[in-house]
């Protein structure tokens, strides 16, 4: 089978390729976000293979995966033709007019369209408005139990957490900072430390690449999840797989994910940052409750069963 999709969310885009298809990304000369091609900092098979938008028109393609409103646009004027659509959301919805739970999903208007949602939260606050709907949770590339904890730090993973404020829980880091020196690690997260009010040895920023940013999480001794409204941030269960303590916001999805034993999630900002102080202070409490989450993640967003899950519904919408 040959699937479109855009190059739109690395991490998750890394899990999906490990199928047994071809995947075609279309290029662009500028790599914009139309057109960025193959990742440059994941490991994606051969089978992931680079297309510009004028030769889209030649090509087999059997299945489309749309993950922006905007690319079934581009879906008409490349291939010309409309292949069997699912409509993959990542997010869950923000809020704008007429609010959360009345907001209708955009890929509702696609005639037959499957819409695929990766949390069973994201499907409950969409108003999907009827159109065939179904979850398939997220699936990771296992790092392995990487975990060492050797540093007495907090490591958070944000993506801009000055410019998202709030949503990311970013005004919540300095009473974790207060709890145990964090490192932040994302996306154009430099000035965090000076925006927040904190010194430099409270508050590091790093910007690395996946495979760095796992052994660099792994040295950390806990994991902190403090973002609002997201989700299900991928960085939560990467770093459960590799054995992290996690302590996170009881928000969204993350009830869901992170079982009892597997970490501290509660909504109590008390209840958390007292969690991160124990899991620095007791570095074999940090190691086994690292291992309890890695159990359960294995078990739940395993790679295996995502890919099962995904092939099962190809299959039913080529068909």
């Amino acid at each position: 089978m040959r699937i479109l999709l855009w190059h739109v969310h690395g991490s998750w885009t890394t899990a999906f390729v490990r199928g047994p298809h071809t995947y075609v990304v279309p290029v662009t000369p500028d790599r914009g976000p139309d057109g960025l091609g193959r990742a440059r900092t994941f490991d994606w098979p051969d089978s992931v293979v680079e297309v510009p938008p004028e030769r889209l028109r030649d090509q087999d393609i059997d299945v489309v995966i749309l993950q922006r409103p905007h690319e079934l646009a581009l879906v008409d004027r490349w291939l010309g033709r409309r292949p069997p659509l699912v409509h993959l959301e990542h997010n869950a919805p923000h809020g704008s007019s007429p609010g959360v739970p009345d907001t209708p999903h955009p890929a509702a208007d696609i005639p037959g369209v499957t819409l695929v949602h990766v949390t069973h939260f994201n499907r409950l606050m969409w108003d999907d408005r009827g159109t065939p709907t179904t979850v398939i949770e997220h699936g990771i590339v296992d790092p392995g139990p990487l975990w060492t904890g050797e540093l007495p730090h907090a490591a958070v993973v944000v993506n801009e957490p000055v410019r998202r404020g709030r949503t990311t829980g970013t005004d919540l880091l300095p009473a974790f900072a207060a709890a145990a020196p964090l490192d932040v690690f994302g996306m154009r997260t430099g000035g965090l430390a000076g925006h927040l009010g904190l010194p430099p040895d409270r508050c590091r920023s790093h910007e690395l690449t996946q495979a760095e940013l796992h052994e660099a999480l792994a040295r950390r001794r806990v994991y902190v999840h403090p973002v609002r409204w997201t989700s299900l941030g991928l960085s939560l269960l990467e770093a459960m797989h590799l054995g992290m303590p996690v302590v996170a916001l009881a928000t969204t999805e993350v009830t869901e994910a992170v079982p009892p034993g597997a970490g501290v999630v509660s909504n109590r900002v008390d209840v958390l940052t007292d969690a991160v102080r124990d899991f620095v202070a007791d570095p074999a409490l940090a190691r086994r409750t690292g291992e309890r989450a890695r159990a359960a993640v294995l078990a739940r967003y395993g790679l295996s069963r995502f890919l099962d899950d995904w092939e099962r519904l190809l299959k039913e919408v080529t068909r």
